[in-house]
């Protein structure tokens, strides 16, 4: 009798169910099941129906907020682990409270390190992400970390339109990295140099954009905005209005995590943005905002749990 040597499933938590879906697809397997109960009072439970003694267990949840969908994934983990998983491996696409990873005023906590405390608290053995707001979240955990980039669906994107005159911009001083790396993903791609350039913006709050200029020539030019969020789209609607200001003769963005909160998807179709283009990391609906378009990291993901599961290297299958 032949047994399987260290079989694996895959599950997935309320905000990860879709992309857990097409993961399972690319993998060739059937999401496990797992039933989340919930209570009058808003407590709740997460119960796998499925047997996990001896897998490495796979838990596909994005922890953006509310606070709901980090405590399932805490259930979940949780519950893997009381039932004899083999290993714990949090699949994280768009991992929440990211923006807090520094004291940069007094008296403030830093959130990213205090989730990632908790993720492993709860038994976590290893995290997947994607596209995190800073590199140097990877260094709160004390497990392993495989961090995953959306440029790896985003920039094949950009290269299919086919734009004459492309030019990459950054919205900020701060996503000048996220957007030289996307300029050398496309090189890479298709061996042309593309140009970039750098919007300086001035925020006195949290979502608020007092004032902003574009450092670099973008006249009679297909921009395309590169980063890694887009939240109230409060800043990426005042970046295409100064950029087609400028003269540009198209605006794109290519954003990893589509927050979309608020308003934002009222500010997008009244913007000079030609079109959104955000990947599955959260769950979006494109009949809220027709100018948004949607790409999928699932096969990144897939191919990560392949790589980790046959004990190959994870930078061969995704860059």
């Amino acid at each position: 009798m032949l047994i399987e040597a260290n079989p694996y499933k895959v599950f997935a938590g309320s905000q990860g169910r879709a992309i857990a879906e097409r993961v399972c697809e690319h993998l060739n397997c059937t999401l496990g099941r797992v039933k989340i109960d919930r209570f009058s009072d808003g407590e709740y439970s997460a119960t796998f129906e499925d047997s996990v003694r001896g897998q490495s267990v796979y838990l596909v949840q994005s922890t953006n907020p509310t606070a709901d969908n980090l405590m399932e994934l805490l259930l979940m983990i949780d519950a893997a682990k009381r039932a004899s998983a083999y290993k714990v491996i949090a699949v994280i696409p768009y991992f929440g409270w990211a923006r807090q990873d520094r004291k940069d005023k007094p008296r403030v906590s830093i959130g990213a390190k205090l989730v990632s405390n908790i993720i492993q608290g709860a038994g976590a053995d290893r995290v997947i992400v994607v596209d995190l707001h800073a590199d140097q979240i990877q260094g709160f955990f004390d497990i392993p970390v495989d961090h995953l980039f959306g440029s790896n669906v985003l920039a094949p994107y950009v290269e299919n339109l086919n734009l004459k005159n492309l030019i990459i911009a950054s919205p900020d001083v701060g996503g000048s990295k996220r957007a030289a790396n996307f300029c050398k993903k496309l090189l890479a791609q298709t061996g042309q140099s593309v140009p970039m350039v750098i919007c300086y913006k001035h925020r006195p709050e949290f979502n608020q954009v007092s004032e902003m200029r574009v450092l670099g020539e973008v006249e009679g030019k297909d921009v395309v905005i590169v980063d890694d969020i887009v939240d109230t789209a409060g800043t990426l609607c005042m970046a295409a209005k100064v950029m087609k200001e400028a003269g540009a003769n198209s605006v794109r963005a290519v954003i990893s995590h589509g927050i979309m909160s608020g308003n934002a998807c009222e500010k997008v179709m009244a913007s000079e943005l030609d079109e959104l283009v955000i990947t599955d990391s959260i769950p979006f609906d494109t009949s809220r905002c027709p100018k948004v378009h949607v790409v999928s990291v699932a096969l990144p993901i897939a191919r990560t749990i392949l790589a980790i599961q046959e004990h190959r290297s994870i930078s061969e299958q995704n860059y």
